[in-house]
């Protein structure tokens, strides 16, 4: 019973870097079947462009399910703005300084009628996105005629298709080293402020170099091929924006106290219903970016965007951490359970594997990585 309740505190603690572990695994078994493809600077190029959009669903994702709900509808809605994107493109050719700000706008607005529904219409948002994934999919099928939409402009493409030159990708890099080492040092400071625990200067030194070692190394196989792609730049900029409003804004720690305990926030005076509608509205805005993102990528607006992709986004979020009950999980991990997803997706392929095969060892994964959950967390 003890060592039981040691490995669940330790696997709490740890998680992220057990889901670290787990990558370099997969990775090292990808690339001894491949002979080393996969672990060439092309292919880890390709498969970060890949994570981009289901990171950039899930980075949504994890405040809906964060809040206590769900929203099976991303999937479609992706592929309903990325088309009227692509339409608006091709047909109208509207600039895409114009598109963009427009097809972000819809998805806010879209985000926030299915949160109109949930939290002041009470219903359960499993229906309320359910008939959406139903509802968007028709619509997109509607506007497009069932079919795909091409040629897209050249200023549309770049954003999915563009690279960081290499001199911006050091200049990045070390912005982020920089931010990091700022953050970690000013925390020692105010532990120590407030008479808290301060860890030893050789440890979080140790942790520094790890961090600049990565740093260098992802920029560095990147600029090895094109640079940092586009889409990933843009996933970077979400983890910290998100990162920063989950944990120093007002409303990102309202949305984990409604998780934590809808009833106890509401008597404590916060606006539960209008916090739901603008975590769904935040989604809708993520939806509206991965489908402008997967139009590029794809060049055309595709009748079939986004399908099934609401369920790679919540995997993600549920192997990187966050809990089904609500009140946990970090953008962090969301974007490295969408890395997981899309390594083993591209894994596969390299390797030939059906398609079916596919499905059926994500879906294993999904259930091992809820069954990790209920299991190595306790109950409230």
């Amino acid at each position: 019973m003890i060592r039981a309740e040691q490995f669940k505190g330790l696997f709490s603690r740890y998680k992220i870097l057990a889901l670290l572990i787990a990558i370099a695994v997969l990775w090292s078994l990808f690339t001894w079947a491949t002979d080393g493809d996969f672990l060439t600077a092309r292919n880890l190029s390709n498969l970060l462009r890949q994570m981009a959009i289901t990171g950039m669903l899930a980075s949504g994702m994890v405040f809906v399910i964060v809040s206590g709900e769900i929203d099976l509808s991303v999937g479609s809605l992706l592929g309903l703005l990325g088309g009227l994107a692509a339409i608006l493109d091709n047909q109208y050719h509207l600039p895409f300084w114009a598109n963009m700000p427009l097809v972000l706008l819809l998805g806010v607005l879209i985000g926030a009628f299915n949160g109109y529904w949930v939290a002041y219409l009470r219903i359960p948002s499993f229906i309320v996105t359910l008939a959406g994934l139903l509802a968007w999919r028709g619509v997109l099928l509607g506007v497009t005629g069932g079919i795909t939409i091409t040629p897209i402009s050249s200023t549309f493409v770049a954003i999915s298709q563009s690279y960081l030159p290499n001199f911006a990708s050091y200049i990045l890099g070390l912005a982020i080293f920089g931010t990091l080492a700022f953050t970690l040092f000013r925390n020692r400071v105010k532990r120590a402020e407030y008479g808290l625990s301060v860890p030893s200067m050789g440890l979080d030194i140790a942790k520094l170099v790890g961090i600049g070692v990565a740093i260098i190394a992802f920029f560095g196989v990147l600029d090895a091929y094109r640079g940092v792609p586009l889409p990933v730049l843009i996933v970077l900029v979400l983890l910290g924006l998100f990162t920063l409003m989950a944990r120093r804004t007002v409303f990102g720690r309202r949305i984990y106290a409604i998780g934590g305990n809808l009833e106890a926030t509401r008597l404590s005076g916060v606006n539960v219903q209008l916090i739901k509608l603008c975590v769904f509205a935040l989604m809708g805005a993520m939806a509206a970016l991965a489908g402008i993102a997967t139009t590029a990528r794809l060049a055309a607006g595709s009748p079939s965007a986004g399908s099934l992709q609401e369920l790679d986004a919540i995997a993600s979020c549920i192997i990187g951490g966050t809990s089904m009950r609500g009140g946990v999980g970090t953008v962090f991990g969301a974007l490295i359970g969408a890395l997981i997803m899309a390594s083993l997706d591209n894994g596969m392929s390299m390797l030939g594997v059906d398609t079916y095969w596919q499905m059926i060892v994500k879906g294993v994964i999904l259930l091992l990585a809820v069954w990790l959950d209920v299991a190595t967390t306790q109950k409230r």
